[in-house]
């Protein structure tokens, strides 16, 4: 299914604050004027505008003095392209109110393409299980170019266990061309392009694919979407059949039947439904995490990640674009409002 929610739960939640300088080029061709990675502050009193030129300040810290944790000797401290690197306790001294535990890590673009990662960190307590997780997205960064940061834990209510490890528990990345958006500044394409969260029941797994034009013309849809499915290391998932339509996977998904045209007005959206089975049976299970998603034929690419866990059924339902009659838009597409 999709990467794990955004949405922290009701006692503990995770951000992450990257620094937006102190990041070393391991590789020729990353100059001084890439664009440092977007920095936030780590307490809303110490937040400070974001400059894009800037590679001399560090971002803020807590004050006060931590303690350090020793990283676990079991538990991924490292995966793919990210490495944890410390681990502290934060007392009531530091400054920051409510900050209990934080993380640094560096991650390190391996890849040729610029790249913005999604990031799962988990931590854990002494009984191994996880505390809390935290996802987190780093945006553009440059091939052999690493970037240092800190993912803190934050109490909001109640207790928790202390935390006494911390891990990697995802990584996912897309080229930074083939970023997905659902709002935001318009992209040249004059279309947003997204997944939702999907829904499971019972193995049946439904995400719905999002167009908004948020552009200045109208948008033309005929047909279904064209998909690739690629694995962990973006290699292209073979032996998949994409079914021209939902209905072999279950009814009364919509967008099933002959695709009809579709014109969308400057703040209008399109939807369009992935629906599969995650039954697993002889043979290997298949898992497609990304998927590239060519809204028309003479579109440009986009990189969706809605975590296909696709048993080993083999197959793929793909709905036809119809228009989104609930879409409202948004303060970007002001002329969706009503």
């Amino acid at each position: 299914m999709p990467t794990v929610s955004r949405t922290a739960s009701t006692v503990l939640a995770a951000t992450v604050l990257l620094a937006a300088c102190g990041a070393q080029s391991t590789s020729p061709g990353t100059g001084d004027g890439e664009a440092p990675v977007r920095a936030e502050a780590l307490c809303p009193a110490d937040s400070m505008p974001y400059d894009a030129t800037s590679r001399s300040e560090p971002s803020p810290r807590p004050s006060g003095t931590p303690s350090a944790l020793p990283l676990p000797s079991a538990g991924r401290t490292t995966e793919d392209d990210v490495k944890i690197t410390a681990l502290y306790a934060w007392g009531p001294e530091s400054g920051c109110a409510g900050v209990d535990y934080s993380a640094d890590f560096e991650l390190t673009n391996h890849q040729k393409a610029k790249a913005t990662y999604t990031l799962t960190f988990g931590f854990l307590a002494a009984s191994g299980g996880a505390v809390e997780n935290g996802e987190q997205i780093v945006e553009a960064v440059a091939p052999g170019r690493t970037v240092k940061g800190t993912v803190v834990m934050r109490r909001t209510a109640g207790s928790a266990p202390a935390v006494t490890g911390v891990e990697v528990r995802k990584v996912r990345s897309v080229p930074e061309s083939e970023v997905s958006s659902a709002a935001g500044s318009c992209p040249k394409s004059g279309v947003h392009l997204y997944a939702d969260q999907g829904n499971a029941a019972m193995g049946l797994r439904v995400v719905g694919l999002h167009l908004v034009n948020c552009g200045t013309r109208p948008y033309r849809l005929d047909g279904r979407p064209k998909l690739e499915l690629q694995n962990a290391d973006h290699e292209r998932v073979n032996g998949v059949r994409i079914l021209q339509g939902t209905e072999e996977i279950s009814t009364g998904l919509g967008g099933d039947g002959a695709p009809q045209p579709v014109v969308l007005q400057p703040g209008e959206a399109a939807v369009a439904d992935l629906a599969w089975r995650n039954t697993t049976q002889a043979g290997d299970a298949v898992n497609a995490p990304y998927v590239r998603v060519w809204a028309a034929p003479t579109a440009d690419p986009v990189t969706v990640v809605p975590e296909l866990d696709l048993g080993t059924t083999g197959q793929l339902g793909v709905g036809s674009w119809r228009k989104d009659e609930t879409y409202r838009g948004s303060a970007d597409t002001p002329a969706a409002r009503p």
